[in-house]
């Protein structure tokens, strides 16, 4: 269990402003006399790390003081200098971090801060922190981005009437929200159905108005059937099929730690089917659209058998407007084929 000085580091990093990808989100506090007297937020890169922010808030405070912080301080000259350094120069003696940075580069700051001298602690609100950055923790230990898969449906399972049509399934809420979740993301990824029937842009729009940081779009075209006029930007494989996993890792060589899939049916179906997703959105609509020929949420190889069915766990629930979101995160008993 975290403490109070723990916990306001956690607290940051969940509220960080803006994202910071590649590079993890990190919440930090110093505190001096049982106060907080610096506290800061990972930066966008090129921008400072959280330990540096919260040590120039301080100033001359820090020197004693303790420092809380959700990820152990980086000991390498990436595009910022270590944060080990900053701490030491700071007169820092004690640093509590939360989980260890799996980063061949990055990782080892504990013993850079151990042999300066300085008492070192970890494991504090580690699971927070993990969660905080599971993307992150995944492409770090996987080299493979993390997949969420996101859709809205009506409550009889469809994304669309049988006309194709699909503004809108969910309502004004949900889109806000998906709108904001593009802006944490790296990349999204759509079907060339989706791109032919609704002609989308796929960016990020919160608030009506285009998000200084968009994600890359990426359209999964295995029959060419985008047209170059299409208003997304495409990367496409064209054969009798495309090669999921082999675009997954052609992401990771792109810096894409958070990839989106969006749909449609058949994309997701063959994202679920290798193994591929790793957390699940589903927004679910008060609606019942009741045609048989109406597109479904996932077409894919699926469970022969409601026994082999994907189940979710640590699923939670709540309320968009009208609609309902559920998020879980897909448990894989075996292997996928």
């Amino acid at each position: 269990m975290a403490t109070d000085f723990m916990s306001r580091a956690l607290a940051l990093a969940w509220t960080a402003p803006e994202p910071t990808s590649p590079n993890p989100t990190v919440g930090a506090a110093v505190v001096a006399d049982g106060e907080i007297v610096g506290e800061g937020v990972t930066e966008p890169p090129p921008g400072r790390h959280a330990e540096v922010v919260a040590l120039e808030q301080a100033g001359e405070r820090a020197r004693g003081a303790t420092l809380y912080v959700t990820l152990e301080p980086c000991r390498h000259f990436g595009r910022t200098p270590p944060c080990t350094e900053a701490i030491i120069a700071a007169g820092i003696p004690e640093v509590h971090y939360a989980v260890a940075d799996p980063g061949e580069k990055s990782g080892g700051g504990h013993a850079v801060l151990e042999a300066a001298g300085i008492r070192v602690s970890a494991g504090e609100g580690e699971a927070e922190a993990r969660r905080i950055n599971e993307a992150f923790f995944k492409n770090r230990e996987s080299g493979l981005p993390f997949v969420i898969g996101k859709f809205a449906a009506s409550l009889d399972g469809r994304i669309a009437a049988a006309s194709g049509d699909s503004r809108w399934v969910s309502g004004p809420e949900a889109r806000e929200w998906s709108h904001r979740l593009r802006t944490r993301i790296d990349a999204i990824i759509c079907g060339s159905e989706t791109i032919v029937v609704d002609d989308p842009l796929l960016t990020a729009r919160p608030g009506g108005c285009d998000a200084p940081r968009q994600p890359l779009r990426v359209v999964v075209d295995s029959r060419g059937r985008v047209a170059p006029m299409a208003r997304v930007f495409t990367f496409a494989k064209h054969g009798d099929h495309v090669d999921l996993e082999e675009l997954i890792r052609e992401l990771a060589k792109r810096d894409v730690v958070t990839a989106l899939v969006e749909g449609g049916g058949v994309l997701l179906g063959g994202f679920f089917d290798r193994g591929l997703v790793d957390k699940v959105h589903a927004v679910i609509a008060p609606l019942i659209v009741g045609a048989a020929d109406a597109p479904g949420v996932i077409s894919g190889q699926g469970a022969y058998r409601m026994a082999d069915a994907l189940r979710l766990r640590e699923i939670t629930v709540e309320r968009l407007g009208e609609d309902i979101l559920v998020t879980g995160y897909p448990h894989y008993p075996d292997p996928p084929d």
